[in-house]
């Protein structure tokens, strides 16, 4: 296969150079339109064959050749078309036939010539186009002829996708507009989330401090207490201390006195 491709490239390549060498004499001249001489070296141009290079290529051997056609400037056009063809190929079916008589038209950038084909699914007109010199080919370019119902189809689908794709647009618009004012809330609430934390900081109470204290006993002598006591006594009663006895001392509990 790469051999076939190599000889399509090659056999491409001599045919844009026999007829740019052909076009030298005839490429100054200017009229309004295309002279006998411009018109008769067009027609010679095998234009089926650059077809020819499409409706046999398989899909595998398509990148192989792009970089094939890219590597000739004068080819270069041709590379971008396969994946013109790719997209189309699927509509036309197989190739039937291409009619012999060429359309031939002039433009400010060269020449175009177009044959109209004939495939298994529908008709398809194929155009190549040439500078001035007949030297490059510029582009080639695959219409085929859609009925009137698929025209139709297809100017629908394509509405409702335009259509579909605004609203889609619209709506997320909207909802982006409608998500505004959550975005402030929340940016408020980060902006206010440290001056509420030291606010509250400030409003807090202080942890209450109890202090403790140990009641220090005086550690004294029990015969001093004991006459301390009999004193207290008998002065309470009206008594002399010396007729009073003190056997024992104990500690009274303290409550009552807490709460008078």
């Amino acid at each position: 296969m790469k051999l076939n491709l190599k000889r399509a490239v090659v056999g491409l390549t001599m045919a844009v150079c026999l007829f740019s060498l052909s076009a030298c004499g005839s490429a100054s001249k200017k009229a309004e339109g295309i002279d006998a001489d411009m018109k008769a070296q067009l027609e010679q141009i095998p234009v089926a064959s650059y077809l020819e290079l499409y409706t046999g290529l398989e899909d595998k051997d398509s990148d192989q050749m792009k970089k094939n056609l890219a590597k000739k400037d004068e080819l270069a056009a041709l590379a971008e078309g396969i994946d013109s063809w790719k997209n189309i190929k699927g509509d036309l079916g197989g190739f039937v036939s291409a009619s012999d008589s060429l359309k031939l038209e002039e433009s400010k950038s060269g020449y175009s010539a177009t044959v109209s084909t004939v495939f298994e699914k529908r008709n398809m007109e194929f155009t190549v186009n040439f500078d001035h010199k007949l030297s490059k080919i510029t582009g080639v370019s695959f219409v085929p002829e859609y009925t009137t119902s698929e025209k139709m189809e297809k100017a629908g689908f394509n509405t409702l996708m335009g259509m579909g794709t605004v609203f889609v647009v619209l709506i997320f618009i909207s909802m982006l507009i409608g998500a505004f004012r959550y975005i402030s809330i929340f940016e408020e609430k980060m902006l206010n989330k440290g001056k509420v934390s030291e606010a509250q900081a400030q409003d807090r109470p202080e942890p209450m401090v109890i202090e403790t204290f140990e009641e220090e006993e005086e550690l004294k002598d029990d015969l001093e207490l004991a006459a301390v006591i009999t004193a207290a006594i008998a002065a309470s009663e009206g008594v002399s201390p010396s007729g009073l006895v003190v056997r024992s001392i104990k500690r009274a509990a303290a409550g009552n006195w807490k709460k008078a």
